[in-house]
């Protein structure tokens, strides 16, 4: 058993979209009673921290509509069904970027909102960084600009809040910390 498990006794599909699912589950608690948890359900995605010869890391910003902002993060996206992390690495990498990698370390996995949702991120390093001749098209409804920065530059976006998501503050974190 898992410690503070829940138990689902009823659960019902609310929506089912392109990307994501909701679902409401009837749960027994730890305690006995009765709750109700609203979930949503992704398939995950991959997130990739660039780094150039210069060690600098590759970044893309671009507009977030459920933010209603633009921020600045690492190259990530959605994993296809089936599709193994690391192709969908190499492909969201050369889509958002223009970068191939001749190295490719997987690094970790984790959840991005654990309270309501089952999406995982997994995170990977590339390395020996060439252009791509002929890039992959990014999503039709997808609009990017490439960025490169130090390890300092991308600490003071952090600082000021441009780069404003999980996934990228944890990868500035991981280059700062690799760095020693």
């Amino acid at each position: 058993m898992k410690k503070f498990e829940e138990k689902t006794t009823h659960s019902k599909q609310l929506f089912k979209g392109k990307v994501i699912s909701l679902k409401v589950e009837d749960v027994i608690l730890p305690n006995g009673k009765e709750g109700k948890r609203e979930i949503i359900n992704h398939p995950g995605a991959v997130a990739i921290i660039a780094i150039t010869d210069e060690g600098k890391i590759v970044l893309v910003e671009q507009y977030r509509k459920a933010l209603e902002r633009s921020i600045i993060e690492i190259p990530a996206g959605k994993l296809e069904p089936g599709e193994e992390p690391a192709v969908t690495a190499r492909r969201e990498l050369e889509e958002e970027t223009g970068y191939g990698c001749h190295k490719l370390t997987y690094l970790q996995s984790f959840s991005t909102s654990p309270g309501f949702a089952d999406e995982i991120i997994h995170l990977f390093v590339a390395e020996n960084l060439y252009k791509i001749e002929e890039k992959a098209e990014l999503d039709e409804d997808e609009f990017v600009e490439l960025l490169e920065v130090t390890i300092e530059e991308a600490e003071e976006m952090v600082k000021d809040q441009r780069i404003y998501d999980a996934k990228t503050a944890f990868a500035v974190l991981w280059m700062r910390l690799s760095q020693k």
